[in-house]
This record gives structure tokens, C-alpha cells and sequence, in this order.
């Protein structure tokens, strides 16, 4: 448990540093698909990381106006019915149809943003309340953590 909302909101930011290396790669590199990384290419995986970032944005969202975030719910709803598999190839094909220029630049300020609404969002709404923290957790630091290898494989293959 975090004592507040900046000590997870730091850890939260040095988790993500890292990623931040596949805004330098050349368009060739982002786009090319690496075998070590389940066959997914650096934009795939940029896609993957902001989908789950913005549905944690949308929540925050909703969290600094009101005490429930629907978003939430909704998508925990849709995952459980629909399956991940189903909801990622959506989420990869709805990333692939956006321009290079514009992914890069929802990937460098959407983990931003997110940091930032959050610290407007009252702790109780969201790091005290363990529903809505396991989903801020989850699309966060364990997601991070979950493509660490993806990215390294990504980010090898490019030099």
C-alpha cells in the first residue's frame, strides 16, 4: 500500500522511463516485427501500452468529478464476456490505422496526462479504493512489468 498518491504516482513514472526509448526509434525499426517479442513490432507494442493507459485515463477521468469510475466496470464487463485476446486484436487494430506522427505523440504525453489528472482525483477515489486501484495498478506498473522483455527484445533488434 502506498502512503500517497505522488510515492505511487514516482514509481509509476520510473517504470515507465524506459518505454519511452521507442519514441527514438526510426519508422523502419518501430514497424518492423521482432519474433522475441511474440511478433509484435514497437508500434504494436505502443498501442498496447496506450490502450490500457486510456482506459485508466478515462477513469481518472470520471473519478475526479464523481466517486464511481463506469469505465472501469464496463471494460472489467467486457474483458470477462469477450475474452483478452479478442479485446488486444482490437485494441492492435485500432492503433495500426493511426499515423506514425500522431502515435508517437499520444505515447509521449498520455502516460503524462494520466499522471496528471490523477493527482487531482482525491486518494480515497482512487489509492484507497481497492477496485479502482487494482485497475490503476493493473494498466500501470503490472503492465509495465508484464512487457519489459518485449521491449528489450524490441529495442535489440533495432540496433
Amino acid at each position: 500500500m502506498y502512503l500517497d498518491s505522488l510515492e505511487f504516482l514516482e514509481e509509476e513514472r520510473e517504470a515507465w522511463a524506459p518505454f519511452e526509448a521507442l519514441l527514438a526509434l526510426s519508422d523502419d525499426a518501430l514497424t518492423s516485427p521482432v519474433e522475441a517479442a511474440h511478433g509484435w513490432s514497437g508500434r504494436d507494442l505502443m498501442g498496447h501500452l496506450l490502450s490500457g493507459l486510456d482506459i485508466s485515463l478515462r477513469a481518472a477521468r470520471e473519478l475526479a468529478v464523481d466517486e464511481t469510475a463506469p469505465s472501469i466496470a464496463a471494460y472489467d464487463r467486457d474483458w470477462e464476456e469477450r475474452g483478452g485476446d479478442v479485446i488486444n486484436a482490437e485494441h492492435l487494430a485500432t492503433w495500426a490505422a493511426v499515423p506514425l506522427d500522431e502515435l508517437r505523440e499520444q505515447f509521449a504525453s498520455l502516460p503524462g496526462e494520466l499522471r496528471g489528472t490523477l493527482t487531482v482525483v482525491p486518494e480515497a477515489r482512487w489509492l484507497k479504493h481497492p477496485t479502482h486501484f487494482a485497475s490503476f495498478r493493473s494498466e500501470t506498473l503490472e503492465h509495465y512489468e508484464d512487457h519489459v522483455a518485449d521491449l528489450e527484445a524490441i529495442l535489440a533488434a533495432a540496433t
